[in-house]
């Protein structure tokens, strides 16, 4: 077994280095994204190594019955598939408080007559694909997996797909 991983760890490493592309030291912009309610999210990349960079993501997420502020950190490794295209993936961890509208939780044995609110651990992997320009401006599509720890009444407690479109200046 330890030899499988041994070879697994080394063909990662291989395929990283011989794929390495440096990627931009500083990304900042925005990801528009979806999941049960339409939200945005100022993001910033920092490289970490010529294919490794760290994301975090600070967002608001709004739907029909609750408001929600959502901060999310990324460890990514970028492959490059040619010229400006990469595709990118890695696992993170973030925080989410959400405020819901009591008016469409009458039925709820703990109704309060004001807002309810839940905060939550979330944990958060990613893949995505994503396109440098010649000059400064990263866009990027990806796919946002998300576990959150919130109260079950709420449906915090399950797993979200966070599509997301994101648009960067890169320095």
């Amino acid at each position: 077994m330890k030899k499988l991983i041994l070879i697994a760890l080394a063909f990662v490493a291989f395929t990283s280095y011989t794929q390495a592309q440096e990627i931009s030291k500083n990304a900042i912009g925005l990801r528009l994204g979806d999941s049960n309610g339409f939200g945005a999210e100022v993001s910033y990349q920092r490289a970490i190594g010529d294919n490794n960079r760290l994301e975090f993501d600070l967002g608001w997420r709004t739907g029909n019955h609750y408001d929600g502020v959502k901060l999310i950190g990324l460890y990514q490794w970028v492959w490059n598939i040619d010229g400006g295209f990469n595709w990118y993936a890695g696992p993170g961890a973030g925080f989410a408080a959400y405020s819901f509208d009591h008016d469409h939780y009458y039925n709820h044995p703990n109704f309060h007559d004001h807002d309810d609110k839940d905060a939550f651990i979330i944990l958060a992997g990613t893949v995505g694909i994503e396109y440098s320009f010649d000059f400064p401006l990263q866009l990027s599509l990806d796919l946002r997996p998300e576990l959150g720890f919130g109260d079950s009444y709420y449906d915090n407690n399950d797993l979200d797909f966070d599509v997301g479109l994101g648009v960067r200046y890169q320095f």
